[in-house]
Formats: structure tokens, sequence, C-alpha cells
């Protein structure tokens, strides 16, 4: 059979608090969103390798208090009167590129006007080697809260909601066959649900575990 053209569908992510999967992986994390506005401290880093499920747990923030959510790489003066009239803000992805000075000023907001401000980012934002000495003397005194690699369990639980969301029916066997030889990452099993479902249109050939094992050779 040749390969067929691929049709690229909207994506609708809705992420839903009973839609979660809560995991020694990311229990503290969870529990610590959850538990605003008693949080430990108003300042947070929620870290992790991507595809951890920092988006979702952050996510849930937005149902608790007025949220401004931005990306780290978009930052600029404008989130100043943005973040005056939230409550919180989100800063999603934040790394060593990020403006000191800026980082800093919104810092300082945060803390002159007793809001919330949460910071996502792959490792921990204490470990990234900022000049400034004030913003390092903030970020040493926040807290860090890390999300683990996940169980066999949790990956189970990731690959049937992903195949559920994509309405791809999928046996236990097959399950079980991909997280003996998947590596245990984040990346890698959003990287395989991702080719598996682009594979396996442009073949046109039904889900199976012979599809399962070539996509498997290519990551």
């Amino acid at each position: 059979m040749t390969d067929q053209l691929i049709f690229t569908f909207p994506t609708v992510k809705n992420y839903l608090k009973e839609d979660f999967y809560v995991s020694p992986s990311n229990r503290e994390a969870y529990d610590f969103i959850n538990s605003w506005p008693k949080w430990v401290k108003r300042i947070a880093n929620i870290f992790g390798p991507p595809g951890s499920g920092k988006t979702h747990i952050t996510s849930i923030l937005k149902n608790k208090t007025s949220v401004l959510e931005v990306e780290a790489n978009s930052l600029s003066e404008k989130i100043f009167a943005e973040f005056k009239t939230k409550e919180s803000l989100i800063i999603r992805n934040l790394d060593e590129s990020i403006s000191e000075e800026l980082l800093f000023s919104i810092w300082n907001i945060a803390l002159q006007d007793n809001k919330y401000l949460l910071t996502t980012s792959i490792k921990s934002i204490s470990t990234y080697k900022f000049k400034l000495p004030d913003l390092k003397s903030r970020i040493n005194s926040c807290l860090s809260i890390g999300i683990k690699l996940p169980s066999d369990e949790l990956i189970s639980v990731i690959l049937v909601k992903n195949f559920s969301d994509k309405q791809i029916t999928v046996e236990k066997k097959q399950i079980d066959y991909i997280i003996k030889r998947i590596d245990r990452s984040y990346e890698k099993i959003s990287e395989f649900i991702s080719i598996l479902d682009k594979y396996s249109l442009k073949k046109g050939s039904p889900f199976s575990l012979k599809l399962i094992k070539e996509v498997l050779k290519m990551i």
C-alpha cells in the first residue's frame, strides 16, 4: 500500500484535575499546588523533564485564583502592568537565558504586593548560574519541588491516556511490551506516542505490535 497523505487535525488539551494521575514521582508538586492559598511560600519553582506534567500540575492553579501565564522567552516589561491585575503569575520554561534584571523586578513585585509567583523549569532554578547577587539570594529562599522519572505504573497510565485521547485501542500486552523497551523519560514517551500516531497514518497500517517495534527503533 502506498503512503497516505497526513491531515493535521486540531488537538485540544484539557488539563483537568481529575485527569491527572498522582504517583510518588509527582505527589509533592501536586499536593503543593492543591494547598493553595496556604502555600508554605508564595514563590515556588516546579522542575522536571519535558512531558513530566508540569503544565498539567500548574494549570490546576488556574481553577483556584486569577492567573497570568507566560513563557519565559516572551517576557518583557509589559508583564509588570499585567501582573498587577492578577493574583498569581506562572512563568513557564524558565532557563538561564532570561533577563536577570527583569526576573528580579518581577520577583520584587510578587513580594511587595503579596502575590504568588510560580516558575517551571527542566532543572531546579537554584542550579542556574545567575550573576546578579540579589536575584541569587531570592532564588535560594524560594521553594523548589522536583518531579521524578516515572514508574512502570505511571508510564502505563500515560500511554493508555494518550492512546485513548487519539482513539487508539491498545491491549495490555502491547503496553507491557512498550514499557520494557522504551527509554524511561517523559520526553521519550511523548516522542514515541507522537511518532507512532503520525507513522501509522503515513503507513496506513493498523495499530499493531509490528508497528510498535518499528517506531521503537526510530527513537
